[in-house]
């Protein structure tokens, strides 16, 4: 038996694929992310199935209950939008099957980083996706900080409540590089922002807070590396320290402590 691995639109219904509607209506049951969400989009394309709700905080549980339908029948996972396990639920779910020999069968499918790539106009041949970032700043700034010397274009996604706290941070931690944000991508009210981070709130400030954001940052440019720091102080080293290598002050306090031994 096989588990299907099936994306969905992540706005426009039209962007559904004909083999997903084919294994949509073919296979015995279907899981979802929120059924009540999924049975819009299957009451659309006229498929009824049994389904199986698989969300984030009973994972394991419902894998359990699930490898067991998949024994003697095909399933096919699905999200609300997008790629399944693309910052959503399912690896629990894969790995469980993968133990018990069961065939996964992964449809490629829309997911919304990858158009919020393309029409960034930042590079493109290089890229790391982080996701969400944490929801408090101290942990955020940390988040972004493990990225400043990478020089892949950055991708996030972030709620409409959080994206200025974000923004600012980027801005204090990655400095005035290019950025893009993409809003409701292929929905009716698709908005696509390019600038600078400098200029990220005069930017974003008559967009209508709904959907999800997609955040593309430009990595490290020579340009961020131009100018040596500035080391004056002790505090000065520790900062620059913790900043682009994610060492505390009690490290350097043991290494320099070992050192004179």
């Amino acid at each position: 038996m096989a588990l299907y691995i099936v994306p969905v639109p992540i706005g426009n219904l039209k962007d559904i694929t004909l083999r997903a509607i084919d294994i949509l209506g073919s296979v015995d049951f279907i899981i979802a992310e929120d059924t009540r969400y999924s049975l819009k989009l299957l009451n659309n394309l006229g498929i009824k199935k049994k389904l199986y709700s698989y969300y984030k905080p009973k994972e394991e549980e419902k894998a359990k209950t699930i490898i067991k339908y998949l024994e003697n029948r095909n399933g096919a996972l699905i999200t609300d939008s997008g790629t399944p396990l693309i910052s959503d639920p399912g690896n629990i779910l894969i790995r469980r099957a993968i133990e018990k020999g069961i065939d996964i069968i992964s449809l490629p499918g829309p997911t919304a980083f990858v158009p919020a790539l393309t029409n960034s106009g930042l590079p493109s041949d290089t890229f790391l996706f982080a996701g969400f970032s944490p929801k408090k700043k101290g942990k955020l700034r940390s988040h972004l900080e493990k990225y400043s010397g990478f020089k892949h274009t950055l991708i996030f996604y972030e709620s409409p409540r959080r994206v200025n706290t974000f923004l600012e941070t980027a801005y204090e931690i990655f400095g005035n590089r290019r950025f893009s944000i993409s809003k409701e991508l292929s929905k009716k009210n698709e908005k696509i922002i390019r600038g600078t981070l400098e200029d990220h709130k005069e930017l974003i400030e008559e967009i209508i807070a709904l959907g999800e954001f997609v955040i593309v940052i430009e990595g490290e440019t020579k340009e961020d590396v131009t100018d040596k720091p500035v080391l004056n102080s002790v505090e000065d080293i520790f900062s620059y320290f913790k900043k682009n290598h994610g060492i505390s002050k009690n490290n350097i306090k043991t290494a320099l402590m070992n050192r004179d031994k």
